[in-house]
């Protein structure tokens, strides 16, 4: 008896390892996909706010997607700019606008604390207060949630910060 209920215990566990394999994760927010779009060079940004998507231009037709969150009802923009600044673990201030709707946040948070919203990496964008970074709520994203910044799970924006370097053109539609 006792050893039919360690296989049965066995085998439980290994279905919760199966049906964990199939539940969504980072990784699946990730994948190659046809774009085909003449005005975007290899290594171009697309950030397709509607769509709540961020390509990067591969080439050849195809571009790696990503899923993001983007700005809410009224903080959303679009526009071209760039790459300014590439941050590992970057400490957050809230911007005026944030720390107005918020008067409890502090003035400063540490990077790499677990109460740090731009999660392991932020890349700044170029005459905007506004960066691509990552999260310490991935629940967020997809969604409508940001006051502009376009937010990414920590997956995510690690392999992204690999690929792109300062400078690295940004386009941002709706």
């Amino acid at each position: 008896m006792k050893q039919f209920a360690s296989r049965m215990g066995m085998m439980a566990l290994a279905s919760c390892a199966v049906i964990g394999s199939f539940a969504p994760s980072s990784a699946d927010a990730r994948d190659v996909v046809s774009f085909r779009n003449p005005g975007y060079s290899a290594g171009t940004i697309v950030i397709r706010t509607g769509q709540r998507r961020l390509y990067l231009v591969l080439g050849n037709g195809r571009a790696l997607r990503y899923r993001v969150g983007v700005g809410k009802s009224g903080k959303q923009w679009a526009g071209t700019t760039s790459i300014s600044g590439k941050h590992w673990k970057p400490d957050w201030a809230p911007p005026a606008t944030v720390k107005r709707d918020i008067p409890s946040l502090p003035n400063l948070i540490r990077g790499g604390t677990a109460k740090n919203p731009m999660g392991v990496a932020a890349m700044t964008l170029a005459g905007t207060e506004y960066a691509i970074h990552g999260t310490n709520r991935p629940g967020s994203v997809g969604g409508f949630v940001s006051y502009g910044c376009i937010r990414m799970y920590n997956a995510d924006i690690t392999d992204l910060y690999s690929r792109v370097s300062v400078g690295t053109r940004v386009v941002v539609t709706r």
